[in-house]
């Protein structure tokens, strides 16, 4: 006998006109946003990036959602048009925000109110998601194509601010990675737990191929402290398999992360393990870990909303150095 299920058929679901927001299309930074933060690692990095895209090598933006909720969509959007970043790759949450946002122009309840309501995540609009995650398994597209495709044939009000609706009209792999429960549309009763899994594992393996092109690229890791060094650490190891079969080396190539977390002065060396630093992910996998073979990592401590559009504009400088 299996154990009992919770059956979805109670829940009670309200629209969004009824959900207060914590966030909305003010809150997202103009591209004129004067640029505030003044670490010199991030014209290194730009630098990087520019030289990578000069030479057909891929850049990589490994997301947290809050990268959105900070309100930076639209940089990383012009980075994308520009062809500087040529991947986004984001979690579960990521693309929420960004259909909500592209959907009515806001996004992010309050946990601590609804939760206390039970109604937290259970909102009407957003739950139209599965049903494009079904049809994406359907068709054998990953999610972040999907949802971009749904939102630019939607015609959805705001899709200028979305990042999956970017990736799609320009062709640029949107990939998201989840985490079955993680994300609020998983609560909803049309969830398909299969067709969630197809599509988002048929987005690893987009991410995957792009990994493999990485020798002589760039990785940033913005705010995703498990999803994007994890997701990343296993695609490596795929690529280095065939590689190193194939008589090539995947060794030499940028890192960055973007966080909040006080690390060490030393980011190149592991923490041992009876420091916490030990596990922070992005530490010991992004900054140390998989450059140690010839490659060079840089950890930039900065809100996004500070550190995202001087990566754009000094990645304007160098591009327009380096073409003219």
């Amino acid at each position: 006998m299996p154990y009992p299920q919770f059956d979805r058929s109670r829940l009670v679901l309200l629209p969004l006109a009824e959900r207060r927001h914590d966030m909305d299309l003010g809150h997202v930074l103009p591209l004129d946003t004067p640029v505030i933060c003044d670490d010199p690692q991030i014209a290194v990095i730009a630098r990087r990036m520019v030289v990578a895209r000069h030479a057909g090598r891929p850049v990589v933006l490994l997301m947290g959602a809050h990268v959105i909720k900070a309100g930076v969509s639209r940089h990383v959007i012009d980075l994308m048009e520009r062809g500087i970043i040529t991947h986004v790759a984001m979690n579960g949450a990521g693309p929420i925000h960004d259909y909500e946002l592209a959907l009515i122009g806001a996004t992010t309840e309050s946990v601590a109110r609804y939760i206390r309501e039970g109604q937290f995540g259970l909102w009407i609009e957003t739950g139209a998601m599965n049903d494009i995650i079904s049809d994406a398994a359907a068709t054998g597209i990953g999610i972040g194509e999907a949802v971009g495709r749904a939102i630019m044939r939607g015609n959805l009000p705001y899709r200028d601010v979305s990042i999956c609706a970017a990736g799609y009209r320009l062709g640029i792999p949107v990939t998201v990675h989840v985490g079955i429960g993680y994300d609020i549309i998983h609560e909803h009763p049309n969830c398909n737990g299969a067709a969630l899994g197809a599509a988002s594992y048929t987005d690893f393996l987009v991410f995957a191929h792009t990994i493999e092109q990485l020798e002589g690229g760039v990785v940033l890791n913005s705010g995703s402290s498990v999803m994007g060094p994890e997701v990343y650490l296993k695609a490596l190891a795929m690529a280095r398999n065939v590689a190193r079969r194939e008589g090539r080396s995947i060794a030499h190539f940028t890192t960055a992360v973007f966080d909040l977390v006080d690390l060490p002065s030393d980011i190149h060396t592991e923490a041992p393990r009876s420091d916490p630093h030990y596990y922070y992910r992005p530490f010991k996998t992004i900054l140390v870990r998989t450059v140690q073979d010839g490659g060079e990592s840089y950890y930039v401590r900065g809100d996004h909303r500070a550190t995202l559009p001087a990566l754009r504009a000094y990645a304007l400088q160098y591009a327009a150095e380096m073409y003219g």
